[in-house]
């Protein structure tokens, strides 16, 4: 099948997961593909022999990578205000991501989600409902597959479930016709500079709908209702609640999760299940659940079909995960948390005495509240991580708890998280949690969170 790509030079910077996705999709369509990236190919670990029909431009980006450019595309991370990006727009190149040339290429209705916490619960559930309603059902984007090779093979009576990051919604002037933004709290300011910017990019999800698609928001969420309320995207609103009734969507209603509206496959209010049959922790994540429902339900699924999966679901890698319990004490890996409230959703979830492990690379954000929590909720708080290096989270913590207690011996400081393990298991007692939620990025040390979380799950079955 012909592509608008095809015979087009495309420019790809970053050589992340999904810059390395487009170097073997982008060939497949017939494009000339540039890669560049400001590592070099030792760093990068690149043969570039495995990709014969990609050219690489590495250690930096050279302006001469835009002549007889067409099309400029951003992977991973990859700020868009870079002077080659600058550039570019000066010039009139067209910019584009991994995820909208999949979005226009997309024969399946699309469902999109993003948000600030809980994206990846809701998009894993999402996918795991409509493979149990019966669709032939692919999830990815933001996590797991790209999905760009499988495009050849998706069937227009598939269903597609894309997580999106405010990295990638930025730059996209397309919108899936079911996306959901479960909630907008600070993070990612280090990126997008104010708090106003992340907004933006998030709620470019919605923009470009038109007046047959559906938005799921969260309703308890200030920012995600504002957005609702606001008439910026022409699509239907739904809303999921912990708290309140809604008209439309999915509420909590004392111990029972509803359907209702035209998010109920007949219009009809429906229970779904109990709030006892969710098996992950957390009032958030009661959230995530009452999300997935709300687009599930706006896609046709039926509520008990709903209630199966929820009642079998225990949640994603690195996200409040049980490692083991030794010695009565259990450890928790919950790695993806690299933002401060995204812990504060994690300390909730808990009554037992916990023993914190904080730290990472800090993203210019305020970790105040999270600290106040964490010393009512904590036996002890242990900050890891390089205190001398740039925007380290464990420094922000000793500030914040010196701010708030006047002391500096509260908290623990190890240099790495193999001491702060280490140092856990010799401070807690039976019945408590050894809690891995960071609030910081795992870039200082690591690739990933899921780097981050495998090491932590080593270094507890080791002890």
């Amino acid at each position: 099948m012909y592509d608008p790509l095809n015979g087009k030079c495309v420019v790809v910077l970053g050589f992340a997961r999904q810059g390395q996705a487009l170097a073997r999709w982008l060939p497949t369509v017939g494009a000339r593909v540039v890669v560049s990236d400001s590592k070099t190919a030792e760093q990068l670990n690149l043969n570039p022999s495995d990709y014969p029909s990609v050219e690489f431009v590495l250690g930096g980006h050279p302006e001469t990578l835009l002549e007889g450019a067409d099309l400029l595309c951003l992977s991973g991370g990859v700020p868009n205000d870079l002077p080659i990006v600058q550039v570019a727009r000066r010039y009139g190149v067209p910019l584009t991501n991994d995820a909208q040339l999949f979005l226009e290429r997309c024969p399946a209705p699309v469902i999109g989600i993003t948000g600030s916490a809980g994206k990846t619960t809701t998009t894993t559930l999402t996918g795991e409902i409509l493979k149990r309603a019966g669709h032939k059902t692919w999830v990815g984007g933001n996590i797991g597959d790209v999905l760009l090779h499988v495009l050849p093979i998706i069937q227009p009576s598939d269903r597609v479930v894309m997580e999106l990051s405010s990295f990638q919604l930025e730059l996209m002037s397309v919108s899936p016709p079911i996306a959901a933004i479960t909630n907008i709290t600070p993070n990612h300011l280090d990126r997008h500079g104010t708090m106003d910017e992340y907004i933006a990019a998030k709620a470019n999800l919605l923009r470009w709908q038109g007046g047959n698609d559906i938005a799921v928001l969260g309703w308890d969420d200030a920012n995600t209702r504002l957005i609702g309320e606001s008439g910026v995207f022409d699509g239907r609103v739904a809303w999921f609640s912990g708290r309140d009734m809604v008209t439309d969507g999915a509420f909590l209603a004392g111990e029972r999760l509803l359907l209702v509206g035209d998010s109920s496959y007949d219009g009809s209010p429906h229970v779904i299940c109990e709030r006892k049959d969710i098996l992950l922790r957390g009032e958030h994540n009661v959230l995530n659940v009452l999300a997935a429902c709300a687009l599930t339900g706006a896609a046709g699924v039926k509520p008990e079909v709903m209630a199966d999966v929820i009642r079998e679901f225990r949640g994603v890698a690195h996200r409040l995960e049980i490692v083991c319990v030794k010695d009565g004490v259990t450890y928790i890996n919950d790695s993806i948390a690299t933002a401060p409230e995204r812990v504060v959703a994690a300390l909730k979830s808990f009554e037992e005495p916990l023993v914190l492990l904080l730290g990472g690379k800090d993203k210019d954000l305020p970790w105040e509240q999270l600290v106040a929590l964490a010393l009512n909720k904590s036996r002890r708080i242990i900050a890891f991580g390089d205190t001398t290096k740039e925007k380290s989270a464990a420094e922000k913590v000793v500030k914040a708890v010196k701010g708030l207690t006047g002391r500096d011996d509260v908290v623990i400081v190890c240099p790495t998280l193999d001491a702060a393990v280490a140092e856990a298991a010799q401070i807690a007692q039976a019945g408590d949690v050894v809690l891995l939620s960071p609030g910081g990025t795992s870039y200082d040390a690591y690739v990933d969170f899921a780097q981050r979380g495998e090491h932590f799950r080593t270094l507890v079955n080791a002890l």
